[in-house]
């Protein structure tokens, strides 16, 4: 343990030091100027915890879907977890600065290698099945619950530091120290989206953050309050914080080859493509002269022996029930739906345009000889126009400048997975839909009863085929062709942007 290096408390050698007893020993540095070091560690240290909140939410819903229910998860357990933490510091306030020095230490670890741990165990457990079915579950909840006690016994800690320096009315501490707080959190907030996801990944950014968060809470103890740590104390926080930076350090050099090795174990298959766009992790699949598998956030987007076969029963029996010379692709920006459609209409298609969310995708399918051969070139085909950004938005302009398609296909991530594409599975959405299409126009949607009730809410007429098809007419019942009608459950409720069912 380490034991702070004091002259016995008054009242008995083992009695706490009460707090209003004189100081223990002078600091290395003014008040004022030990008093912002202490403020720019809490700043620190409070981007450095949200970074790790952050990156578990990420993480999680990328590996597991469903980014709401994960987001609740970590951030209503982490927060739960904080006041256990504060509680717990309490035990600690009359060793504050040994407290906070291994309190960082261990968070530093903790929280730098949670991805890397969370990430190999969905690849290499995730398919046990049995007791450990749920296992990234169990650890994604395990390692919120770690993060936030470490997190929530920084402030009780520093508070007891700050005063340690100068006396002062609580209120007022409280007030400079959850400033500081806050403002690190804004920025580890805005820096995790922005700068360490996009340039350095889940894994890596992670790795740095618990870099950062072990060398500023070592910095500040053992250089700012190192007189309240015996010899023995400072040696021991040393060591602590030399190990820890050395293992992130031996994770960093690894992790190129650990992900690999990961991919290659969640995916079945050699990874050739990787890279995080803005928008998604993209990783492509296979040998070059095969069929390639491209995996979004983790999920087969297309490719697989039977990745035309899933395409045609998309669109050919909604293409041929009616004109098709104008066809609009929601979606898609791998180019397999509109090289369906470009095969199945013939000379009949005058023009298809597709919008996709994710340039990346788009470029991918331009330019990677298996994609390109998977889509059969359809994006040189001179009738294809592709852009990308919000399809929301780009549906929402299209009604706005009087634009009318034959056909809409919409070839979008499934909302259940993708809270991202909820709304373009909403009552909202469909009845901006149906205002591009033109007379005897189809839109075309996989999903099941709560699909079919949501596009039958926006006024269309509702027809189901095979596995989870749905076609919508405006107007009039949309015919099929080479697929019978199915069944369809319409007695759900439908889908709204305030009410979003999957």
């Amino acid at each position: 343990m380490i034991e702070p290096h004091a002259p016995a408390p008054p009242g008995g050698a083992g009695t706490p030091r009460p707090l209003g007893a004189p100081e223990r020993a002078p600091l290395p540095v003014k008040p004022g100027t030990g008093r912002f070091l202490v403020l720019v560690g809490v700043f620190v240290c409070a981007a450095c915890g949200l970074v790790y909140e952050l990156e578990l939410v990420a993480l999680a819903s990328y590996l597991m879907g469903d980014s709401v229910t994960q987001a609740s998860v970590v951030l209503s357990v982490m927060v739960f977890a904080m006041g256990i933490g504060s509680l717990a510091a309490k035990r600690l306030r009359y060793r504050a600065a040994a407290g906070f020095g291994m309190v960082e230490a261990v968070l530093a670890l903790v929280g730098g290698c949670s991805a890397m741990a969370l990430y190999a165990v969905f690849a290499w457990t995730g398919d046990w099945g049995g007791a450990w079915r749920d296992g990234p579950r169990f650890l994604l909840v395990g390692f919120s619950l770690a993060i936030g006690v470490l997190i929530g016994a920084e402030v009780p800690l520093l508070m007891v530091l700050i005063q340690r320096i100068r006396r002062q009315d609580p209120g007022g501490a409280v007030a400079d120290l959850f400033a500081a707080d806050y403002v690190g959190a804004l920025v580890g907030g805005l820096a995790f989206p922005f700068l360490l996801l996009p340039m350095l990944g889940q894994l890596t950014g992670a790795l740095l953050t618990g870099v950062v968060n072990a060398v500023a809470g070592g910095a500040l103890v053992l250089g700012l309050f190192r007189r309240d740590l015996s010899p023995r104390g400072r040696r021991l926080l040393l060591v602590a914080n030399a190990t820890v930076l050395a293992v992130l350090a031996f994770a960093w050099v690894q992790v190129d080859a650990f992900e690999r090795a990961a991919r290659e174990a969640l995916f079945g298959a050699p990874v050739r493509v990787a890279e995080q766009s803005a928008e998604q992790e993209i990783v492509l699949t296979g040998d070059p002269g095969r069929t390639p598998g491209l995996y979004l956030d983790g999920r087969l987007r297309a490719g697989g022996p039977d990745a035309r076969r899933r395409a045609a029963r998309l669109v050919r029996p909604a293409l041929g029930g009616g004109p098709h010379g104008r066809v609009l692709v929601l979606g898609g920006g791998d180019g397999v739906a509109a090289g369906e459609v470009l095969r199945a209409g013939g000379s009949g298609v005058r023009r298809v345009d597709v919008v996709d969310t994710d340039p990346a995708v788009v470029r991918l399918a331009r330019t990677d000889p298996g994609l390109v051969a998977l889509n059969g070139r359809a994006f040189s085909d001179s009738r294809v126009r592709v852009s990308t950004g919000d399809v929301f938005a780009r549906v929402r302009g299209a009604a706005a400048r009087g634009e009318r398609y034959d056909l809409v296909v919409s070839d979008l991530p499934d909302p259940a997975l993708s809270v991202d594409s909820a709304k373009l599975y909403s009552e909202e959405f469909y009845g901006l839909v149906g205002r591009v299409l033109g007379d005897g126009g189809r839109v075309v949607v996989r999903g099941g009863g709560t699909v079919a009730s949501t596009v039958r809410g926006a006024d269309f007429r509702v027809v189901g085929y095979g596995p989870g098809y749905v076609v919508g007419g405006k107007g009039v019942t949309p015919r099929l062709r080479g697929a019978g009608a199915a069944a369809i459950d319409l007695g759900r409720a439908p889908s709204t942007l305030v009410h979003p069912r999957y």
